[in-house]
């Protein structure tokens, strides 16, 4: 009796784990209206008829490389952004990408308050181009510098600080100042080497850079930091080993 006892009573545990398993996954799949994708399954979902593909980056972004079919409405400039989305179909999905995936997920969650189904590119063009996948709009101008070629532009007998910026990169600009100042200051104790990342897109894939700007200090040819976003003028100096004046 023991034992009918127990088997049954296991069976109703089971069973409401279950239930509980599938209510939770119902719950999600109805509730979530904005997700976030990984690029090749990003790139499998924008191949289906009725998607709308929107690219929140700047003018300038856009021209230097985007998604096939995709529409433009900058993130950075409300009122064109407002007026651009108003002729998306909200009966059909939204897929969103930015440089990295920041701006975007801000205008997709806009986008869902607004009664959109939208699903977010995770990481951007920057993880787009890891993977290797196509844009349209990319010009050949620009000579791309292959890893070898980076790599000997580090000194083995010097420190160095390679910084990875884009023109259009608010962060980058914040920083811009920083880096001027802390090279002005410590001139002969270090050198910089500035990498558009913005248009270097090989090497950005190949030191799987995420994010703009990134900093990479080198000593003796070895890599020994590396940061990405806002750094303070202090970090940068006790990276470097710098005496600050």
């Amino acid at each position: 009796m023991k034992k009918i006892y127990s088997g049954l009573l296991m069976f109703i545990l089971s069973s409401s784990i279950i239930a509980c398993g599938n209510d939770n996954i119902k719950l999600t799949d109805e509730n979530s209206d904005t997700t976030t994708l990984p690029a090749k399954e990003f790139q499998k979902e924008i191949a289906k008829a009725d998607a709308q593909i929107l690219d929140v980056r700047t003018m300038q972004e856009y021209q230097s490389g985007h998604i096939k079919n995709a529409l433009l409405a900058d993130w950075t400039n409300m009122d064109e952004f407002v007026y651009r989305t108003q002729s998306l179909d909200k009966s059909k999905p939204v897929y969103t990408y930015c440089l990295s995936g920041a701006r975007s997920a801000r205008a997709a969650q806009w986008l869902r308050e607004k009664g959109f189904r939208v699903y977010n590119l995770a990481g951007g063009i920057a993880a787009w181009n890891r993977e290797g996948l196509p844009l349209d709009g990319v010009t050949n101008d620009v000579k791309q510098i292959s890893l070898k070629e980076y790599q000997s532009l580090i000194p083995a007998n010097k420190t160095v600080l390679v910084d990875i910026s884009a023109t259009w990169c608010p962060p980058c600009k914040k920083m811009e100042p920083v880096i001027d100042s802390l090279e002005k200051m410590q001139a002969n104790n270090f050198s910089v080497i500035k990498i558009d990342g913005g248009e270097q897109n090989n090497i950005v894939r190949s030191l799987n850079v995420t994010a703009f700007p990134t900093f990479i200090v080198y000593k003796n040819g070895k890599e020994i930091w590396k940061k990405q976003g806002i750094v303070s003028i202090a970090e940068l100096s006790s990276e470097l080993n710098l005496q600050q004046n």
